[in-house]
């Protein structure tokens, strides 16, 4: 079967992924509400397209944090690639280095942050911490992924304690035993000495209340302290948090609610980021993701102020179609799609690597 759209490599990894996995990859919080919200608002959205504007020439670059992607399209961090495709998180950074975009390794990779870059030396990387309660353990991954070449850290604040997906509930989701967290194991190999170690019931590859839910704003000074990267904050959905984290000196924003994997019920991503980008007034970057599934929603996004989208679920099922190769075919078939709607749209590239447009209507 032609691969034709992103739907078309949903119902393949639907198909042919171990339930198990696929339930662990398309699970939401609770009703799943806001996850099916994150692509129901895009749906909701009209173009309004002008004519005969000159489309002929198109440049679709743009900048992020000053490092050129050929499209304004990266890959959000989600965990367990491995669950999709043997060669896990090796396939993605490889698959993003040959398009020429932004991959966030996750805290939850099933390869180590050495074996990531070793797979695709000189690709554009950024690293996505949860802080978990052994800080010294987080301090050591942000100073690994610096000297690494890692070129910003992500932090994700929406995840003091994991949302209620009830599918992996009812699994009782577990790694496969040839499976681990690569980049903490060493952190949490005490537990394996102890006599109640087999009867732990881990939680996502880890023991049970692992991640700190003390963190707040200051932990951004605490970070600041440790790394001279840029930080990025992701999980923002309100202006209020918005200011917050210009304040705090972060350099960049990710409107996301986690793929609606964590609070059920509040907003899609794509109605959030209108909020956000008034409240930060340019002068942090701003991306967004979930709920991208077609190179139009890359163009909304972008027409209301978003610098680059990240897509999560739709990357996992590019690798378990065809690892790299597949990852590839999703990420090309999404930047054709944005060259031809922008280009229908009567949009237009201008200069200093950002996107104007005024086709956009809300209805």
């Amino acid at each position: 079967m032609a691969m034709v759209c992103l739907s078309d490599f949903e119902a393949y990894a639907k198909k042919y992924l171990p339930k198990i996995a696929w339930d662990y990859f398309a699970a939401g919080a609770d009703d799943c509400t806001t996850r099916d919200e994150n692509i129901l608002a895009y749906r909701r959205i009209r173009f309004r397209p002008r004519m005969l504007r000159d489309v002929s020439m198109m440049d679709i670059r743009t900048k992020i944090l000053g490092s050129e992607i050929s499209f304004p399209v990266g890959i959000a961090p989600t965990g367990f690639h491995q669950l999709a495709w043997p060669d896990g998180e090796k396939s993605t950074a490889r698959a993003a280095r040959a398009m020429n975009t932004c991959y966030i390794a996750s805290t939850y990779s099933t390869c180590t942050l050495e074996e990531i870059c070793a797979a695709a030396p000189g690709g554009l990387r950024w690293f996505q911490l949860y802080i978990h309660r052994n800080r010294a353990a987080s301090q050591q991954l942000v100073q690994r992924a610096e000297a690494l070449g890692f070129q910003g850290l992500v932090l994700t604040a929406d995840l003091p304690y994991t949302g209620k997906r009830r599918d992996d509930v009812r699994n009782g989701f577990r790694l496969p035993p040839h499976m681990k967290v690569k980049n903490l194991e060493q952190a949490f190999e005490v537990c394996k000495m102890s006599p109640a170690f087999h009867s732990l019931r881990w939680h996502y590859g880890l023991p049970p209340n692992s991640l700190d839910p003390s963190v707040t704003w200051n932990d951004i000074y605490w970070l600041r302290s440790l790394t001279r990267l840029p930080i990025i904050i992701k999980g923002i959905l309100t202006a209020e948090d918005a200011e917050l984290a210009v304040r705090h000196g972060v350099q960049g924003i990710i409107v996301s609610n986690h793929g609606g994997r964590q609070l059920d019920e509040g907003p899609a991503t794509i109605d959030a980021l209108v909020e956000v980008v008034e409240a930060v007034r340019g002068r942090v970057e701003v991306y967004v993701d979930g709920g991208i599934r077609k190179g139009s929603d890359v163009l909304k996004a972008l027409a209301l102020g978003a610098k680059c989208v990240f897509i999560g679920r739709p990357a996992l099922w590019g690798l378990a179609y065809k690892g790299e190769e597949g990852l590839q075919d999703v990420l090309r078939i999404l930047q054709d799609e944005f060259h031809l709607s922008m280009a229908l749209a009567g949009k237009y590239f201008v200069c200093n690597g950002g996107y104007r447009c005024f086709c956009m209507q809300a209805l």
